[in-house]
């Protein structure tokens, strides 16, 4: 809506940072976007209990049926502001090559920085031992990691984790690490192909199918831990854990069971403005940015394998 905003958006910008993909990021595939009608919201917590506790159903002739109540305990929380300005002096505007635009590619530029630090938040919830109850999370050493091919069974570890959740975990989620070597562990391998061979590599697709889960995601994402200035240090942002998670993709704020979600309120934001301030002659201002909050809903609904390789 017009003065929605305290800054001028630009459609043209804006539909650049909300087509604008980091195609190794999967933090929408883990907590799937819900849109929400204002910055505050609300959302349900419900007790699982209710719904595995079977009452009496018998009725009598002429008597009133049993009764039962299924409640929720309401739950408040608020949108966060994520954006960055890129301020480009009129120097660099004028000079410009032909068919490059400085002020589209800051658009870019500054969505994929605030995408990738939406991977790394996703990344630290989901892998949070805290996050998960006790008895849902392992932190897995020495011969039980699954890069000792020699002493680790993943499959077996894998599938009877897959039962303890209160609804089996539909959806696996990997870093890099974790999952470069679990494909080629040959127990993976032979179990997979059905044979004796224990070299080579699965698919996700394959191995999605023997554990009977819908899909296998795969984090990539890398980032730069060191401060400006300072030499790069480049860590994955996955990690080398492994998480088994309940994905609902119907499920919203209100309704549904799904081990998280990412409330977001209205679409990404582009926009440019003059600043006189920049450079001998001035410049544009250029802002991007969202408003989401990242929400583990039903820690019940997953199972985390610490340190799952070493």
């Amino acid at each position: 809506m017009p003065g929605s905003y305290p800054f001028p958006v630009d459609p043209v910008l804006t539909g650049l940072a909300i087509a604008y993909q980091n195609r190794k990021c999967i933090a929408d595939e883990v907590l799937p976007r819900v849109p929400v009608g204002k910055s505050e919201f609300k959302w349900w917590k419900y007790d699982f209990a209710e719904s595995i506790t079977i009452p009496d159903t018998r009725v009598g002739r002429r008597s009133k049926p049993n009764e039962v109540e299924f409640s929720a305990t309401e739950q408040t929380s608020s949108t966060d502001d994520y954006g960055l300005d890129d301020p480009i002096p009129q120097k660099d505007i004028d000079n410009a090559p032909p068919n490059f635009s400085p002020v589209k590619r800051a658009v870019e530029g500054i969505t994929d920085l605030i995408v990738l630090d939406r991977e790394a938040r996703v990344a630290s919830q989901v892998f949070n031992l805290n996050a998960f109850p006790a008895g849902q999370r392992t932190t897995l050493s020495g011969a039980s990691q699954f890069s000792d091919y020699t002493n680790s069974d993943p499959i077996t570890v894998i599938m009877q984790a897959l039962d303890i959740p209160i609804m089996r975990p539909n959806i696996l989620v990997f870093g890099q690490g974790a999952w470069t070597v679990l494909r080629m562990h040959p127990k993976v391998v032979s179990s997979v192909n059905k044979n004796n061979s224990n070299a080579g590599v699965v698919s996700r697709e394959e191995l999605a199918d023997k554990l009977e889960v819908d899909e296998i995601l795969v984090g990539m994402a890398l980032v730069n831990n060191a401060r400006k200035g300072q030499a790069p240090s480049i860590v994955k942002a996955w990690g080398k854990d492994m998480a088994a998670l309940y994905r609902n993709r119907l499920a919203t704020n209100t309704s549904g069971v799904t081990f998280g979600f990412t409330a977001q309120h209205g679409d990404r934001v582009a926009g440019q403005w003059e600043d006189k301030d920049i450079g001998l002659k001035g410049g544009v201002r250029v802002r991007a940015g969202e408003e989401v909050k990242e929400v583990i809903c039903a820690p019940d609904c997953g199972y985390l394998f610490k340190n799952s390789v070493a």
